[in-house]
């Protein structure tokens, strides 16, 4: 993730707040509940990566004695894997 999880409160606060203040939405729930489920949406989109990662790292492991060997550059390797699942997966990121 790429923001601190200490920050999503305050950006779903944010993000509810003006969308309230410009009236561009009608809601039909509280304005507390719908800033609960903004933090939600927000942490799990930011999850992706994270969830992309750990499954890079796992894909990886099966490279690991090539890359002591230094046969394998590890960081490019998973830069070149990320960039092809996200590419194959239409994920943006």
């Amino acid at each position: 993730m790429r923001i601190p999880k200490g920050w999503v409160p305050a950006i779903a606060s944010e993000m509810i707040e003006e969308i309230i203040n410009r009236d561009m939405v009608k809601i039909q729930l509280t304005e507390d509940q719908l800033k609960a489920l903004t933090e939600e949406l927000i942490m799990e989109e930011l999850m992706v990566e994270d969830r992309l990662n750990d499954e890079i790292r796992e894909m990886l492991k099966q490279y690991d004695s090539e890359i002591e060997k230094g046969h394998l550059d590890y960081r490019k390797l998973f830069d070149m894997t990320k960039k092809k699942i996200l590419r194959e997966r239409n994920i943006i990121i």
